[in-house]
């Protein structure tokens, strides 16, 4: 196991709010520091210098993994990849093969030295939600181009939209990168405040994307939106 110590601000058992396992039981770490400044963040909190964090040694997030009773696990921030020593205590992860673990990541870092370099098993438990940053979030110039070209099919691509052009945006990434033929997971969420779903639904139809999902955040929807430990 790593002998890196990893910031942790948080975490708790709750649901998926998002993603292919939305509704779904999951365990969620967050990890202090991002190197991103969305403006539409719900967790800026988490991003601050001065936050309030524990260390942790790779050894007890794995024993708190274990004994939390729960098989699917959430990386979040922050920026998870950001942690000193990630590369190493996701390849320990990788042992526990009953147990889904999801790396939640702002699409500006390169995943590929994070993947797995073992061929002993068809389908990795380590799976990536990557963020598209589009313009509503103030940061799609950070975007890491290279991890649309080499996303996986048991990965997750992910686009807050908040405009129009922001659908417009997506559409191109999913088109260039051949999303659809990689057989990732894709999703459209509303830019709360900056688009109706509806709006969403109406382009969807109108440009026939089969095979992408719009999705709401369900924990904003079961809890307050600010609420933190959700």
């Amino acid at each position: 196991m790593s002998d890196n110590c990893f910031r942790v601000v948080e975490h708790f058992v709750s649901i998926n709010g998002e993603g292919r396992r939305a509704g779904q039981l999951a365990y969620f770490i967050r990890f202090a520091g991002c190197n991103l400044k969305c403006e539409y963040c719900d967790t800026k909190w988490a991003n601050e210098q001065d936050v309030a964090f524990e260390n942790y040694t790779g050894e007890l997030l794995f024993d708190m993994i274990t004994n939390s009773g729960v098989k699917n696990i959430t990386l979040t921030g922050g920026e998870p990849l950001l942690q000193p020593g990630m590369k190493e205590l996701l390849e320990e992860f990788r042992r526990s093969r009953n147990i889904n673990f999801e790396i939640e990541t702002n699409g500006s870092i390169d995943i590929e030295p994070f993947f797995s370099k073992r061929e002993d098993f068809i389908e990795d438990n380590v799976s990536f939600t990557l963020d598209y940053k589009t313009g509503a979030s103030g940061m799609e110039k950070s975007m890491c181009l290279h991890n649309y070209e080499i996303v996986r099919n048991n990965d997750t691509v992910k686009f807050v939209v908040g405009s129009f052009q922001d659908l417009e945006s997506a559409k191109d990434v999913i088109e260039r990168y051949h999303l659809i033929e990689k057989g990732c997971g894709i999703f459209l969420s509303p830019c709360f405040g900056k688009i109706e779903p509806k709006q969403i639904v109406d382009y969807m139809v109108e440009k026939k994307l089969n095979e992408v999902n719009i999705q709401l955040q369900l924990h904003k929807y079961i809890w307050d939106p600010d609420m933190k430990g959700v």
